[in-house]
């Protein structure tokens, strides 16, 4: 068994203009005197990250992480989800992107896909500069759209999807596996990856690639209905990194799973702050205690209604009631006492047996 590590702070939700959420630096030591250990890095933020000049010069990450020690702090991993979403969209998502993303790509969807895959690489390649072993990321999708259908799929379609999605990410997960970098995808709605049976069907097409791992967020499991405690029996050998992050499903007479349209506030299924929804954490982290989870328990803050410092600031103390310091020794260690070859044989009755 191994002792999680943690707790890391995701920074995607945090950015903004204003000091201290307007540097890494700024940001590193308000982190650090929340109680902090480290920072998960989103590589598409140039207020924090340079993904190009990471990927060029060993200096420019050699400065990063001494900036950061100096602070306390170390790296967990880079997150790269806004690259892996924009490695595979679907043409009714077009227009919506072409918002957050540079200029000379909009009503461009080749060239958007093509940059985005660049992005990537350059991220694989930062991580590996780093030290890091895991790199966290999206999917992408082409058959979201097409999740809950009428009229109905025509037949191919699905299979079709995957066939692409696989031929777009595996040389990524080739260059991953050059980098000694783990793609960690998050099983998460509005990706083609969202559930088991999905990221069974994309690592089958990749030719069940060894690079091929998750990130495990339990939150989307609640929105889903799905047992997040059996997904971690099934997958927990694919288990490389961990968003911190509740939950709560409230199905009424008016709605359900699919929100009805409603804002985030009002759905049946929302966000939380830790320790104001529904997840079970005492089960996740004991189950990953029990299976050696080898990353960090870092926080993902999104809640409709609690501030984010506060929330960050509640979350150090739930993360670190809920890491497990497993055991070095068994309970009952206290009555064993040592016993020879020959004692076993006695206690099993075979002294006397004829051997042949």
């Amino acid at each position: 068994m191994r002792t999680l590590k943690g707790p890391s702070l995701h920074l995607a939700q945090f950015s903004a203009a204003e000091p201290p959420f307007n540097s890494l630096e700024n940001i590193a030591q308000w982190a650090r005197a929340q109680g902090f250990k480290a920072l998960q890095i989103p590589a598409w933020d140039s207020r924090f990250f340079n993904v190009e000049l990471a990927a060029q010069s060993q200096a420019y990450c050699d400065d990063l992480k001494g900036m950061l020690r100096d602070h306390g702090l170390q790296i967990s991993e880079l997150t790269s989800h806004m690259f892996g979403q924009l490695v595979a969209v679907h043409p009714a998502y077009d227009a919506l992107w072409d918002a957050s993303i540079p200029a000379p790509l909009r009503g461009r969807p080749q060239a958007r896909t093509e940059w985005a895959i660049e992005r990537m690489k350059l991220t694989i390649t930062a991580s590996q500069r780093l030290g890091l072993e895991d790199l966290g990321t999206f999917s992408g999708a082409l058959a979201w759209p097409y999740l809950f259908p009428f009229p109905q799929r025509p037949e191919g379609l699905i299979e079709t999807a995957f066939d692409e999605l696989a031929r777009r990410w595996r040389p990524l997960l080739d260059l991953a596996d050059e980098q000694g970098v783990n793609l960690c995808y998050e099983i998460h709605p509005s990706e083609d990856l969202h559930d088991g049976t999905s990221f069974e069907r994309f690592y089958e097409r990749v030719d069940q690639h060894p690079r091929c791992r998750i990130l495990f967020d339990p939150s989307h499991f609640v929105l889903q209905q799905l047992d997040y405690l059996s997904y971690l029996d099934i997958y927990q050998s694919f288990i490389r990194m961990f968003h911190v992050k509740d939950a709560e499903f409230n199905a009424t007479g008016r709605q359900g799973i699919y929100g009805g349209y409603s804002d985030w506030a009002d759905r049946a299924g929302r966000f939380r702050s830790l320790g104001d929804g529904q997840v079970d954490f005492n089960g996740i982290f004991s189950k990953l205690a029990q299976y050696n989870y080898p990353g960090w328990a870092t926080l993902e803050w999104e809640c409709c209604l609690k501030n984010q410092e506060d929330g960050a600031r509640e979350g150090v103390a739930f993360i670190n009631r809920h890491i497990i310091k497993v055991t070095d020794r068994a309970f009952d260690d206290f009555a064993g006492a040592p016993v020879d070859q020959r004692q076993i044989q006695a206690m099993l009755g075979l002294q006397h047996e004829a051997r042949p």
